[in-house]
C-alpha cells in the first residue's frame, strides 16, 4: 500500500512538471502573438498618433512605395531612349562628317576650276595682244581682230589675200600670214580654225561650181601658206568653207559685201584639262 502510494504521488510529480513547461511555452507563443498583432497599434503608440492617422501615413507610404516604382521604370525607359538618341546622333554625326568632307572637295574643286578658268582668260587676253602687236602694220579694211566667247578672231578681207574670184594668196595676204604664222607657232596647246566666206553673189567658173566652192579652196590656200611656208602644226589648224551663209554683213550693199567677203582665222585655246576636271567633279 505505501509502494503504490509513493508510485502515484511520482507520476503526479512528472505531470505537474510538464504542465508547468507547456505554460510557458504557451506563454511564450502568445505574447509574439499579441505583438505581431498590435505592433502597427503600439507603433501608432510611440509615435503619438491615433490609429487612424497611422493607416493613412501606411495608404501614403505604400503610394509612395508604387509611384517610386513607376518612376523607377520610367528612368529605364528614359535610359533606353537616350541610349537609342546617342546612337542616332553618332549617325547624324558621321553624315554630317561626310557631308562636310564632300563639301570640301567640292570647294577645292571649284577653286582649281576657277584658276584654271582664270588662266584660260588669261592666256586669250595674252593671245589677242601678241596678235594685234603682229598685226600692227595693216588697216582696219584689210583685216581686224577681236576677242569673243573666250577665242580670238582675226578676220582678213579677200583684197588682202585674193584677187577678185580666185584663191591664190597674193603676197601682201603672204606677208600677213608669216607674221600671224610667228605667233601661233609660239602657242602649241591653241587650236586654229581656218574658214572662208563669200558674199551671195553667185559664181560659177571652171575653177569654182559655186559659193560653197570658192569659200572651201580659200580656206585650204591660207592653211597651205601657213603649214608648208611658215611651219605651223598641220595637227593644230583646220580649214573649213561657210560661203555665203554666215554674213557679218547685210549683202545690199557694196560695203556690207565687201565685209562678207573674207577669210577668219580663229584661235582656240584648248580646254581638255577643264573639261577632263568637269567631268571628273560630277
Amino acid at each position: 500500500m505505501k509502494k503504490r502510494s509513493i508510485l502515484m504521488l511520482g507520476v503526479a510529480c512528472v505531470l505537474l512538471s510538464s504542465c508547468v513547461v507547456s505554460k510557458k511555452k504557451f506563454e511564450i507563443a502568445e505574447a509574439g502573438r499579441l505583438a505581431a498583432l498590435y505592433s502597427r497599434d503600439s507603433l501608432a503608440d510611440l509615435l503619438g498618433m491615433s490609429r487612424t492617422d497611422y493607416a493613412i501615413l501606411d495608404e501614403l507610404k505604400n503610394g509612395l512605395e508604387a509611384d517610386t516604382a513607376l518612376l523607377k521604370s520610367s528612368i529605364r525607359n528614359y535610359q533606353q531612349l537616350l541610349a537609342s538618341g546617342q546612337n542616332e546622333n553618332q549617325k547624324l554625326n558621321a553624315n554630317l562628317a561626310q557631308k562636310i568632307s564632300e563639301l570640301q572637295d567640292r570647294e577645292k574643286t571649284i577653286a582649281e576650276l576657277q584658276k584654271m578658268i582664270d588662266q584660260q582668260k588669261k592666256k586669250v587676253k595674252d593671245l589677242l595682244s601678241s596678235v594685234k602687236d603682229a598685226l600692227l602694220g595693216f588697216s582696219s579694211d584689210e583685216l581686224t581682230v577681236r576677242e569673243q566667247d573666250g577665242k580670238v578672231y582675226v578676220a582678213m578681207s579677200d583684197k588682202l589675200l585674193f584677187e577678185s574670184g580666185k584663191a591664190i594668196v597674193n603676197q601682201q595676204g603672204r606677208e600677213a600670214l608669216g607674221k600671224l604664222a610667228q605667233v601661233l607657232n609660239k602657242q602649241t596647246d591653241i587650236d586654229v580654225y581656218i574658214e572662208g566666206h563669200t558674199d551671195n553673189v553667185p559664181i560659177k567658173t571652171a575653177v569654182f561650181q559655186d559659193n560653197w566652192d570658192l569659200s572651201v579652196i580659200r580656206a585650204t590656200s591660207v592653211v597651205r601658206i601657213l603649214t608648208q611656208t611658215y611651219g605651223v602644226n598641220p595637227l593644230q589648224i583646220q580649214p573649213c568653207g561657210r560661203g555665203e551663209y554666215k554674213p557679218v554683213d547685210v549683202n545690199t550693199s557694196s560695203e556690207g559685201r565687201a565685209r562678207n567677203r573674207r577669210t577668219e582665222i580663229i584661235m582656240a585655246p584648248r580646254l581638255d584639262k577643264l573639261f577632263k576636271m568637269l567631268e571628273e567633279s560630277k
